[in-house]
């Protein structure tokens, strides 16, 4: 008989994850000279705060710059509506029309693309962006679409059963392995 044992691995503290977010933070500035036509939008719910943060962080750097921060929703926008049920996670708030802005889209983990797919359908719902930049905190690869994040926190390679949490209290993976009982 095999029994399923999880476990769960801390990949990035805290502190590794704050490290990343000012890194991140720093990109953002070095590659958009124009701040004023920037905008900053976490996906729902696991990019949102990620989003806060790189918008105080680029705020630090350049305390004269004003970037809008937003959110949005995808659970409408997703093209698996068979495999998962649509759950609305929070609403989309993007507070400035986005035509011709540069937009940072922002996210936990960047895993198939679908996700992102999905998002940047949603985005133009709100005008249309000059640009997208994709910042994610975790990329685990596995890429079913044809994604490459600009702004990475960390490439993880794993399982495609693996399950990756990200937060503000560090980055874990956790694997399901078989063992004997």
């Amino acid at each position: 008989m095999s029994i399923v044992i999880p476990s769960r691995t801390e990949i990035l503290a805290s502190a590794d994850v704050d490290r990343a977010i000012k890194r991140i933070s720093h990109e953002i500035v070095e590659r958009n000279n124009q701040l004023d036509q920037l905008v900053i939008v976490g996906m729902q719910t696991g990019g949102t705060w990620i989003a806060e943060r790189l918008a105080t962080g680029v705020k630090q750097i350049d305390p004269s710059s004003t970037v809008p921060l937003g959110a949005v929703d995808i659970s409408m926008y997703r093209d698996d509506f068979s495999l998962r049920p649509i759950v609305l996670s929070a609403p989309t708030d993007i507070p400035v029309d986005l035509t011709e802005k540069t937009v940072v889209l922002v996210d936990d983990v960047l895993f198939t693309g679908r996700t992102v797919r999905a998002a940047l359908e949603a985005l133009n719902d709100h005008g249309r962006p000059r640009a997208v930049q994709l910042a994610v905190m975790v990329d685990r690869g596995h890429r079913e679409l044809p994604i490459r994040p600009d702004y990475v926190g960390k490439n993880i390679p794993t399982h495609f059963s693996d399950e990756i949490s990200v937060g503000p209290d560090g980055v874990f993976v956790t694997v399901v392995e078989k063992g004997q009982a």
